[in-house]
């Protein structure tokens, strides 16, 4: 599914993984578990790392690779 929309941290978590299903990897790999967590539609990106305790510069980056990954397949 490719989308002209543009990442942004403060997207809920499940519109990135709609968005973007290759950042499920992201999330999956950085132990947490928002991939059908009832919060992700609430939760921004920036909200779920303050949540998990991670640097969200080092997340967002990983995020955008997988994004690029995606847009680049195809």
């Amino acid at each position: 599914m490719a989308s002209s929309k543009r990442f942004d941290p403060d997207l809920s978590v499940d519109d990135v993984m709609k968005l973007w299903p290759n950042t499920i990897r992201v999330f999956l790999a950085n132990r947490m578990l928002c991939v059908g967590c009832p919060i992700g539609s609430f939760h921004t990106v920036s909200d779920a790392c303050r949540e998990h305790e991670l640097d969200e510069t080092s997340f967002l980056n990983q995020l955008a690779a997988a994004i690029d990954r995606q847009g680049n397949a195809g």
